[in-house]
Protein backbone atom coordinates (compact mmCIF):
# COMPACT_ATOMS: atom_id res chain seq x y z
CA UNK A 1 0.00 0.00 0.00
CA UNK A 2 1.49 3.34 -1.02
CA UNK A 3 0.74 6.72 0.50
CA UNK A 4 1.13 10.15 -1.07
CA UNK A 5 2.28 12.87 1.28
CA UNK A 6 0.41 16.17 1.18
CA UNK A 7 2.43 19.35 0.62
CA UNK A 8 3.01 21.22 3.88
CA UNK A 9 1.51 24.51 2.76
CA UNK A 10 -0.77 26.18 5.30
CA UNK A 11 -2.75 29.33 4.74
CA UNK A 12 -1.84 31.91 7.43
CA UNK A 13 -5.50 32.69 7.99
CA UNK A 14 -6.51 29.16 8.99
CA UNK A 15 -8.27 28.97 12.35
CA UNK A 16 -6.35 27.44 15.24
CA UNK A 17 -7.61 25.42 18.17
CA UNK A 18 -6.61 25.74 21.83
CA UNK A 19 -3.34 23.90 21.10
CA UNK A 20 -2.39 26.37 18.38
CA UNK A 21 -2.92 23.74 15.68
CA UNK A 22 -4.87 24.13 12.45
CA UNK A 23 -7.03 21.50 10.78
CA UNK A 24 -4.11 20.83 8.40
CA UNK A 25 -2.14 19.50 11.38
CA UNK A 26 -4.76 16.74 11.72
CA UNK A 27 -4.56 15.55 8.14
CA UNK A 28 -2.75 12.50 6.80
CA UNK A 29 -1.77 11.12 3.42
CA UNK A 30 -3.62 11.79 0.17
CA UNK A 31 -6.54 9.39 -0.21
CA UNK A 32 -6.28 6.63 -2.80
CA UNK A 33 -9.97 5.71 -2.52
CA UNK A 34 -12.39 6.06 -5.44
CA UNK A 35 -13.57 9.59 -6.28
CA UNK A 36 -16.86 10.22 -4.49
CA UNK A 37 -16.31 7.49 -1.87
CA UNK A 38 -18.22 8.20 1.33
CA UNK A 39 -15.20 7.07 3.36
CA UNK A 40 -13.37 10.28 2.43
CA UNK A 41 -16.27 12.27 3.90
CA UNK A 42 -15.89 10.25 7.10
CA UNK A 43 -12.18 11.14 7.14
CA UNK A 44 -13.03 14.84 6.84
CA UNK A 45 -15.54 14.53 9.70
CA UNK A 46 -12.98 12.80 11.95
CA UNK A 47 -10.41 15.50 11.20
CA UNK A 48 -12.89 18.22 12.12
CA UNK A 49 -13.95 16.38 15.30
CA UNK A 50 -10.44 15.85 16.71
CA UNK A 51 -9.42 19.39 15.70
CA UNK A 52 -12.38 20.93 17.51
CA UNK A 53 -11.80 18.72 20.57
CA UNK A 54 -8.21 20.02 20.87
CA UNK A 55 -6.82 16.49 20.92
CA UNK A 56 -3.03 16.28 20.99
CA UNK A 57 -2.04 14.16 17.96
CA UNK A 58 0.45 12.06 19.94
CA UNK A 59 -2.31 11.11 22.41
CA UNK A 60 -4.43 9.51 19.68
CA UNK A 61 -4.12 5.85 18.63
CA UNK A 62 -5.68 4.88 15.30
CA UNK A 63 -6.55 1.20 14.86
CA UNK A 64 -7.85 -0.69 11.82
CA UNK A 65 -8.30 -4.10 10.23
CA UNK A 66 -8.57 -4.93 6.54
CA UNK A 67 -10.72 -3.36 3.82
CA UNK A 68 -11.34 -0.04 2.10
CA UNK A 69 -12.48 1.34 5.46
CA UNK A 70 -9.26 0.30 7.15
CA UNK A 71 -7.25 2.52 4.80
CA UNK A 72 -8.96 5.53 6.40
CA UNK A 73 -6.56 5.96 9.38
CA UNK A 74 -3.75 6.71 6.91
CA UNK A 75 -5.67 9.81 5.86
CA UNK A 76 -5.98 11.62 9.21
CA UNK A 77 -3.69 12.72 12.07
CA UNK A 78 -0.39 11.53 10.64
CA UNK A 79 1.45 12.44 13.87
CA UNK A 80 -0.53 9.95 15.98
CA UNK A 81 0.05 6.30 16.85
CA UNK A 82 -1.41 3.64 14.58
CA UNK A 83 -1.75 -0.10 14.04
CA UNK A 84 -3.22 -1.89 11.04
CA UNK A 85 -4.15 -5.39 12.19
CA UNK A 86 -5.10 -8.51 10.23
CA UNK A 87 -8.65 -9.05 9.02
CA UNK A 88 -11.24 -8.82 11.80
CA UNK A 89 -8.70 -8.55 14.63
CA UNK A 90 -8.72 -4.80 15.29
CA UNK A 91 -10.80 -5.08 18.53
CA UNK A 92 -8.40 -7.52 20.25
CA UNK A 93 -5.33 -5.52 19.24
CA UNK A 94 -7.03 -2.37 20.56
CA UNK A 95 -7.91 -4.20 23.78
CA UNK A 96 -4.26 -5.07 24.31
CA UNK A 97 -3.05 -1.58 23.54
CA UNK A 98 -5.68 -0.04 25.81
CA UNK A 99 -4.80 -2.47 28.61
CA UNK A 100 -1.17 -1.36 28.41
CA UNK A 101 -1.80 2.38 28.06
CA UNK A 102 -5.17 3.69 29.14
CA UNK A 103 -4.06 7.31 28.73
CA UNK A 104 -4.28 7.24 24.93
CA UNK A 105 -7.50 8.01 23.07
CA UNK A 106 -8.42 5.07 20.85
CA UNK A 107 -10.35 5.28 17.58
CA UNK A 108 -10.86 2.16 15.50
CA UNK A 109 -12.03 2.40 11.90
CA UNK A 110 -13.52 -0.77 10.47
CA UNK A 111 -16.00 -1.88 7.84
CA UNK A 112 -19.10 -4.04 7.70
CA UNK A 113 -17.04 -6.93 6.36
CA UNK A 114 -14.18 -6.52 8.83
CA UNK A 115 -16.55 -6.15 11.82
CA UNK A 116 -19.65 -8.21 10.99
CA UNK A 117 -18.18 -11.22 9.19
CA UNK A 118 -14.73 -12.51 10.15
CA UNK A 119 -14.44 -10.04 13.04
CA UNK A 120 -17.92 -10.32 14.53
CA UNK A 121 -16.73 -12.33 17.55
CA UNK A 122 -14.10 -9.72 18.38
CA UNK A 123 -16.64 -6.93 17.86
CA UNK A 124 -18.97 -8.65 20.35
CA UNK A 125 -16.37 -9.03 23.08
CA UNK A 126 -15.06 -5.47 22.76
CA UNK A 127 -18.62 -4.36 23.54
CA UNK A 128 -18.96 -6.92 26.35
CA UNK A 129 -15.79 -5.61 28.02
CA UNK A 130 -16.94 -2.01 27.50
CA UNK A 131 -13.57 -1.23 25.97
CA UNK A 132 -12.92 2.50 26.11
CA UNK A 133 -12.73 3.32 22.41
CA UNK A 134 -14.56 5.00 19.55
CA UNK A 135 -15.47 2.24 17.08
CA UNK A 136 -16.36 3.55 13.61
CA UNK A 137 -17.96 1.25 11.04
CA UNK A 138 -17.92 2.57 7.48
CA UNK A 139 -20.91 0.55 6.29
CA UNK A 140 -21.46 0.02 2.57
CA UNK A 141 -22.77 -3.54 2.37
CA UNK A 142 -19.99 -4.88 0.15
CA UNK A 143 -16.37 -6.04 0.06
CA UNK A 144 -14.94 -3.24 -2.05
CA UNK A 145 -11.31 -4.44 -2.13
CA UNK A 146 -12.33 -7.84 -3.52
CA UNK A 147 -14.69 -6.43 -6.16
CA UNK A 148 -18.08 -6.11 -4.56
CA UNK A 149 -19.27 -9.34 -2.95
CA UNK A 150 -22.12 -8.90 -0.45
CA UNK A 151 -21.12 -8.34 3.17
CA UNK A 152 -23.02 -9.38 6.28
CA UNK A 153 -24.85 -6.03 6.36
CA UNK A 154 -26.44 -6.35 2.91
CA UNK A 155 -30.24 -6.40 3.12
CA UNK A 156 -32.38 -9.20 1.72
CA UNK A 157 -33.17 -8.39 -1.90
CA UNK A 158 -30.07 -6.30 -2.50
CA UNK A 159 -29.21 -6.63 -6.19
CA UNK A 160 -25.68 -6.83 -7.59
CA UNK A 161 -24.97 -5.74 -11.15
CA UNK A 162 -24.62 -9.40 -12.05
CA UNK A 163 -25.83 -12.53 -10.30
CA UNK A 164 -28.60 -13.33 -7.86
CA UNK A 165 -30.06 -10.98 -5.22
CA UNK A 166 -28.95 -11.39 -1.62
CA UNK A 167 -31.12 -13.82 0.38
CA UNK A 168 -29.20 -13.77 3.66
CA UNK A 169 -30.50 -11.91 6.73
CA UNK A 170 -28.41 -8.80 7.40
CA UNK A 171 -26.59 -8.11 10.67
CA UNK A 172 -27.45 -4.64 11.94
CA UNK A 173 -24.48 -3.36 13.98
CA UNK A 174 -26.65 -0.85 15.85
CA UNK A 175 -29.22 -3.40 17.04
CA UNK A 176 -26.44 -5.87 17.80
CA UNK A 177 -24.54 -3.34 19.90
CA UNK A 178 -27.74 -2.33 21.68
CA UNK A 179 -28.52 -5.94 22.64
CA UNK A 180 -24.94 -6.48 23.87
CA UNK A 181 -24.93 -3.45 26.17
CA UNK A 182 -22.80 -0.92 24.29
CA UNK A 183 -22.86 2.37 26.19
CA UNK A 184 -22.84 4.82 23.24
CA UNK A 185 -24.53 4.00 19.95
CA UNK A 186 -25.01 6.33 17.00
CA UNK A 187 -25.68 6.10 13.31
CA UNK A 188 -25.17 8.68 10.59
CA UNK A 189 -24.64 9.15 6.88
CA UNK A 190 -21.26 10.01 5.40
CA UNK A 191 -22.80 12.87 3.42
CA UNK A 192 -24.32 14.55 6.50
CA UNK A 193 -21.30 16.20 8.11
CA UNK A 194 -23.48 18.50 10.19
CA UNK A 195 -24.85 15.49 12.08
CA UNK A 196 -21.79 13.24 11.91
CA UNK A 197 -19.18 15.53 13.48
CA UNK A 198 -21.06 16.03 16.79
CA UNK A 199 -21.76 12.29 17.01
CA UNK A 200 -18.05 11.54 16.56
CA UNK A 201 -17.10 14.13 19.17
CA UNK A 202 -19.52 12.56 21.64
CA UNK A 203 -18.14 9.10 20.90
CA UNK A 204 -14.53 10.24 21.41
CA UNK A 205 -15.38 11.84 24.75
CA UNK A 206 -17.49 8.94 26.03
CA UNK A 207 -16.00 6.66 28.69
CA UNK A 208 -16.62 3.14 27.43
CA UNK A 209 -17.40 1.49 24.11
CA UNK A 210 -18.77 3.94 21.53
CA UNK A 211 -20.15 2.73 18.23
CA UNK A 212 -20.71 5.07 15.30
CA UNK A 213 -22.25 3.17 12.38
CA UNK A 214 -21.86 5.32 9.26
CA UNK A 215 -23.72 4.48 6.07
CA UNK A 216 -20.96 5.18 3.54
CA UNK A 217 -21.96 4.18 0.00
CA UNK A 218 -19.50 2.45 -2.31
CA UNK A 219 -19.65 4.43 -5.57
CA UNK A 220 -17.97 1.61 -7.50
CA UNK A 221 -19.71 -1.58 -6.41
CA UNK A 222 -22.86 -0.66 -4.48
CA UNK A 223 -24.48 2.56 -5.69
CA UNK A 224 -27.12 1.67 -8.26
CA UNK A 225 -30.85 1.07 -8.49
CA UNK A 226 -31.86 -1.97 -6.44
CA UNK A 227 -29.01 -1.54 -3.99
CA UNK A 228 -29.97 -1.05 -0.39
CA UNK A 229 -26.68 0.66 0.49
CA UNK A 230 -26.55 3.31 -2.18
CA UNK A 231 -26.23 7.06 -1.67
CA UNK A 232 -29.97 7.54 -1.87
CA UNK A 233 -30.98 4.29 -0.20
CA UNK A 234 -28.11 4.68 2.24
CA UNK A 235 -29.66 6.53 5.12
CA UNK A 236 -32.19 3.78 5.33
CA UNK A 237 -30.86 0.94 3.18
CA UNK A 238 -27.67 -0.35 1.67
CA UNK A 239 -26.08 0.27 -1.73
CA UNK A 240 -25.57 -2.01 -4.76
CA UNK A 241 -22.58 -3.74 -6.37
CA UNK A 242 -21.23 -2.60 -9.74
CA UNK A 243 -18.36 -4.33 -11.54
CA UNK A 244 -16.33 -1.75 -13.48
CA UNK A 245 -12.72 -1.34 -14.54
CA UNK A 246 -12.80 2.43 -14.95
CA UNK A 247 -14.20 4.61 -12.18
CA UNK A 248 -15.38 7.98 -13.39
CA UNK A 249 -15.13 10.74 -10.76
CA UNK A 250 -18.50 11.38 -9.16
CA UNK A 251 -19.77 14.35 -7.24
CA UNK A 252 -20.29 13.55 -3.57
CA UNK A 253 -23.93 13.41 -2.47
CA UNK A 254 -24.66 15.65 0.51
CA UNK A 255 -27.77 15.97 2.65
CA UNK A 256 -29.23 18.50 5.06
CA UNK A 257 -32.50 17.95 6.90
CA UNK A 258 -34.01 18.76 10.28
CA UNK A 259 -34.53 16.61 13.37
CA UNK A 260 -37.63 14.46 13.15
CA UNK A 261 -37.73 14.70 9.36
CA UNK A 262 -37.44 11.90 6.82
CA UNK A 263 -35.58 12.72 3.63
CA UNK A 264 -35.22 10.75 0.37
CA UNK A 265 -31.67 10.61 -1.02
CA UNK A 266 -31.20 10.01 -4.74
CA UNK A 267 -28.12 7.98 -5.59
CA UNK A 268 -25.77 8.16 -8.54
CA UNK A 269 -27.19 4.94 -9.98
CA UNK A 270 -30.79 6.16 -9.96
CA UNK A 271 -32.13 4.46 -6.82
CA UNK A 272 -33.22 6.19 -3.62
CA UNK A 273 -33.14 5.71 0.14
CA UNK A 274 -34.98 7.40 3.00
CA UNK A 275 -33.20 8.75 6.07
CA UNK A 276 -34.86 9.86 9.29
CA UNK A 277 -33.29 11.85 12.14
CA UNK A 278 -34.50 11.34 15.68
CA UNK A 279 -36.14 14.37 17.29
CA UNK A 280 -36.28 15.83 20.82
CA UNK A 281 -39.01 13.38 21.89
CA UNK A 282 -36.69 10.42 21.38
CA UNK A 283 -35.13 9.09 24.62
CA UNK A 284 -31.58 7.80 23.98
CA UNK A 285 -31.22 6.57 27.57
CA UNK A 286 -33.87 3.81 27.27
CA UNK A 287 -32.71 0.55 25.65
CA UNK A 288 -36.28 -0.74 25.40
CA UNK A 289 -37.49 2.42 23.67
CA UNK A 290 -34.49 2.36 21.33
CA UNK A 291 -35.18 -1.26 20.32
CA UNK A 292 -38.85 -0.50 19.68
CA UNK A 293 -38.19 2.67 17.69
CA UNK A 294 -35.46 1.13 15.53
CA UNK A 295 -37.68 -1.84 14.66
CA UNK A 296 -40.64 0.38 13.82
CA UNK A 297 -38.57 2.58 11.54
CA UNK A 298 -36.89 -0.44 9.93
CA UNK A 299 -40.30 -1.95 9.15
CA UNK A 300 -41.27 1.40 7.62
CA UNK A 301 -38.24 1.21 5.32
CA UNK A 302 -36.30 3.97 7.04
CA UNK A 303 -32.75 4.15 8.41
CA UNK A 304 -32.67 5.96 11.73
CA UNK A 305 -29.76 8.33 12.28
CA UNK A 306 -28.58 10.29 15.33
CA UNK A 307 -27.60 9.41 18.89
CA UNK A 308 -29.59 6.22 19.43
CA UNK A 309 -28.47 5.13 22.90
CA UNK A 310 -26.17 6.36 25.67
CA UNK A 311 -25.41 4.97 29.12
CA UNK A 312 -23.00 6.95 31.29
CA UNK A 313 -23.36 4.74 34.40
CA UNK A 314 -21.63 1.52 33.36
CA UNK A 315 -17.93 1.17 34.22
CA UNK A 316 -15.44 0.86 31.37
CA UNK A 317 -12.94 -2.01 31.11
CA UNK A 318 -10.24 -0.71 33.49
CA UNK A 319 -12.81 0.16 36.15
CA UNK A 320 -14.44 -3.27 35.83
CA UNK A 321 -11.03 -4.94 36.28
CA UNK A 322 -9.96 -2.69 39.16
CA UNK A 323 -6.79 -1.56 37.41
CA UNK A 324 -4.54 1.17 38.72
CA UNK A 325 -4.93 4.65 37.29
CA UNK A 326 -1.40 4.76 35.86
CA UNK A 327 -0.88 3.13 32.44
CA UNK A 328 0.60 -0.34 32.93
CA UNK A 329 3.23 0.50 30.31
CA UNK A 330 4.59 3.23 32.60
CA UNK A 331 5.02 1.06 35.70
CA UNK A 332 8.48 -0.29 36.59
CA UNK A 333 9.04 -4.04 36.64
CA UNK A 334 9.27 -4.28 40.42
CA UNK A 335 5.71 -2.89 40.67
CA UNK A 336 4.34 -5.11 37.92
CA UNK A 337 5.91 -8.28 39.38
CA UNK A 338 3.82 -9.48 42.36
CA UNK A 339 6.66 -11.65 43.71
CA UNK A 340 7.01 -15.41 44.26
CA UNK A 341 4.68 -15.61 47.24
CA UNK A 342 1.78 -13.86 45.51
CA UNK A 343 2.30 -15.88 42.34
CA UNK A 344 2.24 -19.09 44.39
CA UNK A 345 -1.04 -18.06 46.03
CA UNK A 346 -2.52 -17.32 42.62
CA UNK A 347 -1.42 -20.67 41.18
CA UNK A 348 -2.69 -22.59 44.21
CA UNK A 349 -6.19 -21.29 43.51
CA UNK A 350 -6.24 -23.40 40.33
CA UNK A 351 -4.83 -26.63 41.77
Amino acid sequence: MSYIAKPRITHPGLAKNALGLTSRDYEGAVSTLCAGCGHDSVTAAIIQAVFELDIEPHMLAKMSGIGCSSKTPAYFVSQSHGFNSVHGRMPSVTTGANAANRDLLYIGVSGDGDSLSIGVGQFVHAIRRNLNMCYVIENNGVYGLTKGQFSASADIGSMPKKGMPNQQEPIDPVSTALSLGATYIARSFSGDKEQLVPLLKGALLHSGFSLVDIISPCVTFNDHEGSTKSYAHTREHYNHVVDVDYIHPSEEIKASYEEGEAMPIHLHGGDSIILRKVDDSYDPTSRASAFKYLRERFNAGEITTGLLYANETRDEMHELMGNVDAPLSSLPLDELNPGKEELAKLQNRYR
